[in-house]
Order: C-alpha cells, then sequence, then structure tokens
C-alpha cells in the first residue's frame, strides 16, 4: 500500500470515527500518523525533483506593485485543485511557492460561496501551512534519555500526559522535555514536533460583488480578514491596497540631515517593530558602529523631536536624524 492510500484510509477512519472522551487516543494517535505520512510525501524523492519549482514559477505571472512608496512583489501561482496536495497537477510545486511568502492573498469567486475558499484552505493544511494562525506555545526539546518530562503552565482540557506520550511514541520520541504554556489541541502538538509549519497571515479577497446582492456583500465584508472587490468595476481596489500594507507589517521611515528639511520622497521600507539600530543598518551597515544619539519625530515619540537610542521602536511615517560620534 502506498503513501497516498494509506493517507485515504486514515482520513476516512478519521471521519467515521465519533469524536468523544472515548475515542480522543484513538483520534491524536490517527492524526499524528496522518502527519507523518503527509511529512513524507511533501520529501523529494530524486534529486532532478529539486528544479521542478522553477517551471511552475514560469507558468505564473508575477508583478510588483508600488504600495506607500514600497515594490511589492505580487506573484500570481498557477490554480490549486482538489487533491494538490498529494501532487495532483504538479500542486505540490506549486504550493511550496506559497510556503516562502510573506502573505496571502486568496482570490475568491463571491458568486460562488465559500466552496473555493474551503477547498483551497484544505489544501495549504495538508501541506502544513497554517493560515492567520499563531505558533503554538509549546516548548518542546528531545532528550538523550530520561524520558518523558510532561508539564503545563495552565489546565489542560483538550490533551493530557498519555494522549502526548502516545503521540510522541508514533514519531518513535521516548525522551523529550514537554511544557504546555497554552491550552493546545493535539493538532497543534504535533505541528510543534514536525517543526515544518508555515504561519502566515492570509487575506481573502471576494472578487465580482458587483454580482451578488448588496446583503450578501455585506456578510461577506463581515467576515474575519475578509475584502470584497470589484476588477470589472474596480469597487475597493484602494482599500485592499491599504489593507496589504497592514498585513504585511511595514512602515515608512524617513530621513532628515542637520539643517534640512526631511526628504519624503524616498522613504526606508521596514518591518513593523524595528528600531533605530535596524534604521541604521538599513542606511549604512558602518553608521550603527559610530551612532551617538538620534532625533525622531512622529508618533512613535512623546514629544518632537524627541533624543533616542538604539532600542528605540520606531513607527510608521517617523523622521530621524541621527547623530553620529
Amino acid at each position: 500500500m502506498g503513501i497516498l492510500e494509506k493517507i485515504s484510509e486514515i482520513e476516512r477512519e478519521i471521519s467515521r470515527t465519533q469524536k468523544n472522551k472515548a475515542t480522543e487516543y484513538h483520534l491524536g494517535l490517527l492524526k499524528a500518523k496522518l502527519a507523518k505520512y503527509r511529512s513524507q510525501l511533501l520529501e523529494p524523492s530524486k534529486k532532478s525533483e529539486k528544479g521542478e519549482g522553477f517551471d511552475v514559477l514560469k507558468s505564473g505571472d508575477a508583478r510588483v506593485a508600488l504600495i506607500g512608496f514600497a515594490n511589492i512583489q505580487l506573484l500570481d501561482l498557477p490554480g490549486i485543485i482538489e487533491g494538490a496536495s498529494q501532487g495532483k497537477g504538479r500542486g505540490r510545486q506549486v504550493i511550496a511557492v506559497a510556503r516562502t511568502a510573506d502573505l496571502v492573498v486568496m482570490m475568491l469567486d463571491a458568486t460562488k460561496q465559500d466552496v473555493q475558499r474551503h477547498l483551497l484552505e484544505k489544501e495549504l493544511e495538508s501541506v502544513g501551512i497554517r493560515l492567520n494562525k499563531q505558533k503554538p506555545n509549546i516548548y518542546f526539546k528531545i532528550k538523550k534519555g530520561g524520558g518523558l518530562s510532561f508539564n503545563s503552565t495552565c489546565p489542560l482540557t483538550k490533551v493530557d500526559e498519555k494522549l502526548v506520550q502516545m503521540i510522541l511514541h508514533e514519531y518513535k520520541i521516548f525522551n523529550a522535555e514537554v511544557l504546555f504554556r497554552e491550552d493546545c489541541n493535539a493538532d497543534e502538538l504535533i505541528d510543534v514536533i514536525c517543526a515544518n509549519r508555515v504561519y502566515l497571515p492570509c487575506l481573502y479577497v471576494y472578487n465580482k460583488i458587483d454580482q451578488i446582492s448588496i446583503e450578501e456583500v455585506d456578510r461577506i465584508a463581515k467576515q474575519p480578514n475578509s475584502i470584497v472587490v470589484s476588477c470589472n468595476m474596480k469597487l475597493n481596489l484602494d482599500y485592499l491596497l491599504e489593507t496589504l500594507w497592514e498585513y504585511l507589517a511595514l512602515i515608512r521611515v524617513y530621513t532628515k540631515k542637520p539643517g534640512q528639511p526631511p526628504d519624503f520622497s524616498d522613504g526606508l521600507i521596514l518591518r513593523r517593530g524595528v528600531s533605530v539600530e535596524h534604521v541604521c543598518h538599513a542606511i549604512h551597515r558602518t553608521l550603527a558602529e559610530d551612532f551617538k544619539y538620534g532625533l525622531v519625530w512622529g508618533t512613535s515619540t512623546k514629544y518632537s523631536p524627541q533624543r533616542v537610542g538604539a532600542s528605540h521602536i520606531m513607527a510608521d511615517e517617523d523622521v530621524i536624524q541621527v547623530v553620529k560620534k
């Protein structure tokens, strides 16, 4: 029996097994086996498979969009069909490209309700891409001996020590340290053990809203992480660009020379949460070594200008003047 047949058999058994207290250990073991087989399925079996992703990239469409003075590369991937995570239609190579992105923009047809969305979420979930989720707060470390050390800092309602031990044994792990810092379930524990999951923000963009009722548009727009647009009538596209900027967590920082006005024509595009030290590295790699203090104008300060150190956190559209030693 091949890996695909084993995966299908386990999925059928999980679907027909009732979820209750008596079956939670059996379901946890099945989920661990399923995750292990899926990981084996994603591993390349031949050296020639390493270059297969380039053909997929060529068939896609890469474009550069200008959002808030930042060049954002948009990669239009070929359509993901049902069974793509198992290799159908070279789907594994397509999805592998999505793992390297900073943000997933899922284009959906508003006239087809949520059928497309559930299908795409399932395929991405199967290859270890977690959309709009945070990494489970579980400390896990494999040891050379000493058996299983199991602890938690909060009450656990979804797993217990026996279930954790059964899942670890499925992965041939008999000596480990596990610490739950939040009430996680078996799936989240398996994600931590596999250590190959990617947690990406996802924006669901529903097109063709000009073909549905206003009540349906209002329902879709109120869903979390969802945007409604009409490419044909160019509706709500400006708001889509603003939302993309927020989801990418980017900020603009402008520089200022002593005695001169700020340069608003060419700002630095940085990640949200960067410090003054990161700004110095972005300007020049040797500037941080000669940094004495900085003068910052903007929302990150209590008053303008404020004298700050290298650890000061910058905000969007801040202006900085760097004073060297």
